[in-house]
């Protein structure tokens, strides 16, 4: 007789307005009783699996569009993704990373043929407020940095975040003494600058001046080489991007620059020394190079002549050698100019 009465599964969109519910619950009623709000939670917890099943099918069963679409609307409707945010330090990190998964399979689905998720977002883009400082909490830290990813795949968003004031308090984040934060941070750092390209242009060349100033002097010249190797690595996909041409001539007309890139040549590190070196390439093949910039290569022609014909990779790499070759050639052939000799002393 027991089986006359079991309850009837919900269906897609009752899972969300459930869900909906566990996650007021768990947001409004903090001074509940403990063991109360610990069933709630597990509940929640089970709820979390059973929509990332409904989302991704079990390994054995594909999921079904419709039902996708049905819980993806009803998220979106009723502002369910928001609370599940804003609950996420509230689970365990099962929980967490089922809520991660749904989250990023949510921004992905189509309704009608449009990924109603961008909508969504470019109309709530607050949500960015409360994942972007979530860095600064290690427990939370990794959860919303997987998530701000997914979100910012969306260009609106990510014009959002490079716009705002959370922008300059990457270059903190990204020194975090915890290892994995620092690299998940770094993953977000480089997604915003080189998903959306036209965006990305934008913003560089709206920002250039305290954008570089505080990469250079944060980053380039960090006393960490893990930063250091990012960073450079980084400026070069950032400048050889034929989107940011304009960026890039600016960027190498600029003595300052040079140097930094000269004394990270020198760096002990294999990989910073190459991801360097095409960078510093893009300053001696410039067709327009400054006087002061021809001064310095000139003055330290013997020094850099030196050193790119010691510079070897463990690798064949023909565009390497040719790269080289070219350098070479371009150093030993400059004309000095009247401008006052500048030597580098570190290089």
């Amino acid at each position: 007789m027991k089986g006359l009465f079991k309850s009837k599964p919900r269906t897609p969109v009752e899972m969300v307005q459930h869900l909906h519910e566990l996650l007021v619950f768990v947001l409004g009623n903090t001074e509940t009783r403990e063991k109360k709000r610990a069933e709630k939670i597990g509940e929640l917890d089970k709820l979390l699996l059973d929509i990332r099943t409904v989302l991704f099918g079990d390994g054995q069963i594909e999921p079904n569009a419709e039902a996708c679409a049905q819980v993806t609307k009803e998220f979106f409707q009723k502002d369910t993704f928001r609370l599940l945010i804003n609950c996420l330090p509230s689970l365990d990190s099962g929980a967490r990373q089922n809520a991660t998964h749904v989250i990023a399979n949510l921004q992905r689905q189509r309704v009608n043929s449009k990924v109603i998720a961008s909508e969504y977002l470019e109309n709530n883009l607050d949500i960015m407020d409360i994942l972007v400082p979530g860095y600064e909490d290690s427990d939370i830290a990794w959860t919303y940095g997987a998530i701000l990813r997914e979100c910012i795949r969306h260009q609106n968003v990510a014009r959002y975040v490079l716009e705002s004031y959370h922008m300059k308090k990457f270059f903190g984040y990204l020194q975090n003494p915890n290892f994995d934060i620092a690299s998940d941070v770094q993953a977000t750092f480089k997604e915003l600058l080189t998903r959306h390209k036209s965006t990305v242009a934008e913003f560089l060349s709206a920002n250039y001046d305290w954008f570089f100033q505080e990469y250079n002097s944060q980053l380039l010249q960090s006393e960490s080489y893990i930063t250091r190797r990012h960073a450079v690595k980084l400026l070069g996909d950032m400048l050889l991007d034929r989107s940011n041409s304009a960026v890039m001539v600016r960027y190498v007309t600029s003595l300052d620059h040079m140097r930094i890139m000269m004394n990270l040549l020198r760096d002990s590190n294999k990989t910073i020394k190459l991801d360097t070196f095409h960078v510093f390439k893009l300053f001696v093949a410039n067709h327009n190079k400054p006087p002061e910039i021809i001064s310095v290569l000139v003055t330290n022609r013997s020094k850099l002549l030196r050193f790119f014909g010691e510079f070897n990779i463990d690798k064949e790499d023909e565009q390497f050698e040719a790269d080289k070759s070219q350098i070479i050639k371009e150093i030993a052939t400059l004309q000095p100019t009247d401008r006052p000799c500048q030597d580098l002393d570190s290089f």
